[in-house]
């Protein structure tokens, strides 16, 4: 689960630029080809949609705001299609499953859905009021985990990643990318990947008391095939996971943001 706020800078799994794009950019003389026109029509497609899905969330979240004057709860103002259109990322598995983006199917299976088990596995499936929820009007909205403010941080830093993101594949599909999305792409993820980081974490953190007094999704023995199961041992395991993953993917991407954009400016003297 550390890995999600990776795609900041990492995943290439949407646009045909290749897994760990910076990786893909920085090949030099061995570059692998491109999909083809149908493919690259589609992908196009694919990117421009979830670019202005990701778009509608980012404008939902501003508008909810204006009108609360709060940023308790904006969750709720976004839910559909934050569901819709992560979910909706699971195809980019399919699409390096059947070889229209040269990225790992692996990676991307687990970049992917680690997004869409936080999503639907814990934001949505958790009943129960956290350790860190304001409530500003008692009674107005369930107990539900949404309603913890860490949600909202993981969701505005997924928002902007993404729509950078599915920009930055849709100009490098047309060959037309402009260095401020290229920038972008490679600098914001310093601020978004902690902070997508804190707000995963703190919500799983929040949801934890509700886990254990329900017992969701556990499986108790004994039964009849011999079997047991720990929902809450298991999100604990994923919180602890993040302690060597973050601080390997971030200098990662920090070590790619060195190269990457310093070859960008090698090319722009040269120009």
């Amino acid at each position: 689960m550390a890995a999600v706020a990776a795609t900041a800078a990492t995943k290439g799994n949407g646009g045909g630029s290749g897994r760990a794009g910076a990786a893909g950019e920085g090949s030099g003389t061995r570059k692998k080809k491109g999909p083809g026109p149908v493919a690259t029509a589609y992908l196009v497609i694919y990117n421009v949609v979830m670019t202005a899905g990701w778009l509608v969330i980012a404008v939902g979240l501003v508008r909810a705001y204006l009108a609360k004057g709060s940023y308790h709860s904006l969750y709720y103002s976004i839910e559909k299609p934050l569901k819709f259109f992560q979910t909706g990322a699971l195809l980019e598995i399919l699409h390096c499953a059947i070889g229209i983006v040269p990225s790992s199917v692996v990676l991307t299976s687990f970049q992917v859905m680690s997004r869409v088990f936080l999503i639907w596995a814990v934001t949505h499936s958790v009943k129960e009021r956290g350790p860190f929820q304001v409530c500003v009007n008692p009674g107005a909205l369930p107990d539900f985990v949404q309603s913890e403010d860490s949600v909202l941080l993981f969701v505005i830093a997924w928002t902007i990643t993404e729509i950078i993101r599915y920009s930055f594949y849709t100009f490098s599909l047309l060959n037309h990318l402009p260095y401020i999305i290229k920038w972008a792409r490679y600098t914001l993820f310093i601020v978004l990947y902690p902070m997508g980081v804190t707000g995963e974490l703190l919500t799983i953190y929040a949801a934890l008391p509700s886990v254990r007094q329900a017992g969701l999704y556990s499986i108790s023995l004994p039964n009849k095939y011999n079997f047991s199961f720990d929902y809450y041992a298991f999100l604990i395991l994923v919180m602890i996971s993040y302690i060597p993953l973050f601080p390997q993917l971030y200098f990662h991407m920090i070590h790619q943001r060195r190269k990457i954009l310093s070859r960008t400016e090698e090319h722009k003297k040269f120009d």
